[in-house]
């Protein structure tokens, strides 16, 4: 039977092996790679947005497709504004001062602080309209910031938008190392390469002595990379600067070093 992309009522639902890409005709991108957590809150768009801007500094080409409709915050943290150019059927990414090509639905919103009220099925054409018919050009790297969860919008990225690497962002509760195990079991049921694990929100340092506290509990990261058999890809801690520069809308002026390994695996893909 073939696929009519309306995961919510598929019988096949999280077990489906048939997948059927959106195309584009407009780009050519030669890797795609989801960003995903099992929950929100864990600063999933601030690390897409951070290695987005890790491989921009290296001198490859970057864009970021934001499919989080309902909690878009890639924009800003580029401080790029404005409305997206376009056609009847070709959309044209908005660009950040560091040349990372940026589609956002609050790009389309005449009000930025506008709530995205969209069933399901509108989110997934969304996504897919954002990807096929946007045009990304040449681009070496598309990262996809996907909506918290297990829902709709992930199985559409996951099953119909070619991946080569999902990567998975989580932080060091219980809980969240909790359903970040189902983040991974999703993934592995579609069968999409999972690229490694960044924990993010994992300590504090003191200004005074340097010294590192985990406010919210011992990390767990390599519990759950040896329990899922992942490569952890780097340990975050919080950072007020970091918080500084996105509010500021320059996130790319921040020092992307503790994503040398995450850059490294998304290099080797």
């Amino acid at each position: 039977m073939a696929c009519d992309h309306n995961c919510a009522s598929c019988k096949s639902k999280g077990s489906c092996e048939e997948k059927e890409y959106f195309k584009n005709n407009q780009s050519n991108i030669k890797h795609v790679i989801g960003v995903m957590s099992g929950k929100g809150g864990v600063g999933k768009s601030t690390v897409t947005s951070l290695l987005a801007s890790a491989m921009a500094k290296k001198g490859y080409k970057v864009g970021i497709l934001d499919a989080d409709i309902t909690g878009p915050s890639i924009a800003h943290a580029f401080g790029v504004s404005g409305h997206l150019q376009g056609s009847e059927s070709l959309i044209y990414p908005s660009e950040s001062i560091d040349g990372i090509k940026l589609v956002s639905v609050n790009l389309l919103l005449k009000n930025a602080e506008e709530p995205v009220v969209w069933r399901g099925p509108i989110l997934g054409n969304a996504v897919k309209q954002f990807y096929s018919e946007t045009v990304w050009a040449d681009l070496d790297y598309l990262f996809v910031d996907m909506p918290p969860g297990t829902s709709d919008v992930q199985l559409t990225v996951l099953n119909n938008i070619p991946l080569d690497g999902v990567v998975m962002v989580t932080s060091p509760q219980d809980l969240v190392s909790m359903v970040v195990s189902k983040c991974v079991n999703m993934v592995n049921m579609v069968k999409v390469k999972i690229i490694g694990l960044i924990e993010n929100l994992a300590y504090v340092k003191c200004p005074d002595c340097g010294k590192k506290i985990e406010i919210f509990g011992k990390s767990h990261i390599n519990e759950v990379c040896a329990a899922h058999h992942l490569i952890p890809l780097a340990s975050l801690g919080i950072d007020p600067s970091l918080s500084e520069l996105m509010d500021r809308g320059h996130i790319y002026d921040y020092d992307t070093h503790e994503l040398d390994i995450a850059v490294s695996q998304i290099e080797m893909l």
